[in-house]
């Protein structure tokens, strides 16, 4: 097998088509150049890799990628280590839940590889953060892609989440058709601040409904906390298995918009974001379900 072949390969894998691994390739090669090569790979394989539209692995792609993904994954890196490349600084914006639930096992994993790995954290929505990489103040985001602006901000999708409401374990309400048809005034809505809430409140006024905030607070532990004393229903994020935060009853919303949630950056990525995402992809495979 050609090694640049595998190459080639190794990056329309990762990043999930042709075209895609053209624009990830951090040297300039069409993708022309690319399709043919990577035939000529599955020609002298006698297997095919992988399905063109949609783009998807075959058993035998799969196999193949992860046999050398930890090869190709690693080579800028050990290529830093060698050239004697001390940058070892991530910047990194997410809202809190993100700091605090699951960035702590990325990060944790991520400086087991890299020695004298450190990082600088910045608490945003994703307003925030678009701002923060325009102004160069971080190097990475992560947080839900909803209404994400165009201009050059490039990102990977990991996961959907779904929109869920909480109310009180109390609450006389068993069913969230039961919410719909009473008079919602006097339910009041707690909701965290940036583009989720207006996601979910577009998807109400497309069923005639009119639900304003009436608390706007930082965080979904906040949410959860309010709901469960009692002062009105939360809109939160949820995993496809995740837990219901004490005192409180979930209702899933899983006739309404799923929420993308993903990685941002600006510009060609460094060996160092690589392999950051490389870290959140394998945490998001390992508990199944993701952030």
């Amino acid at each position: 097998m050609n090694v640049h072949h595998l190459e080639l390969f190794y990056y329309v894998a990762k990043h999930g088509g042709l075209s895609a691994a053209a624009r990830g390739i951090p040297y300039g090669i069409q993708q022309p150049a690319i399709s043919s090569q990577v035939l000529r790979l599955e020609q002298s394989l006698g297997r095919k890799l992988f399905e063109r539209k949609p783009f998807r692995l075959t058993s035998e792609g799969q196999t193949l990628y992860e046999f050398i993904a930890p090869f190709f994954g690693a080579l800028e890196i050990t290529a830093s280590k060698i050239r004697g490349n001390t940058e070892r600084v991530l910047r990194i914006g997410a809202p809190e839940a993100i700091h605090g639930d699951y960035l702590p096992r990325i990060l944790k994993d991520l400086g087991k590889k890299i020695p004298g790995f450190r990082f600088n954290l910045l608490s945003a929505g994703l307003d925030e953060i678009e701002a923060a990489l325009d102004a160069g103040e971080i190097d990475l985001g992560v947080a839900p892609l909803v209404h994400k602006k165009s201009g050059g901000t490039e990102c990977l999708v990991l996961l959907d989440l779904h929109m869920g409401l909480l109310v009180p374990k109390a609450s006389p309400l068993r069913k969230v058709e039961e919410l719909w048809k009473s008079n919602l005034l006097s339910f009041p809505l707690i909701t965290t601040g940036g583009r989720v809430p207006r996601l979910f409140l577009e998807a109400l006024k497309s069923r005639n409904i009119d639900w304003l905030p009436s608390l706007e607070l930082e965080s979904q532990l906040l949410v959860s906390s309010y709901v469960r004393e009692g002062f009105g229903v939360g809109l939160i994020l949820v995993e496809a298995q995740g837990k219901v935060p004490a005192g409180t009853r979930l209702f899933r919303l899983a006739d309404f918009p799923g929420v993308p949630y993903g990685i941002l950056w600006r510009g060609a990525l460094s060996a160092l974001q690589e392999a950051f995402i490389e870290e959140a992809q394998k945490a998001v495979r390992d508990l199944g379900v993701g952030f």
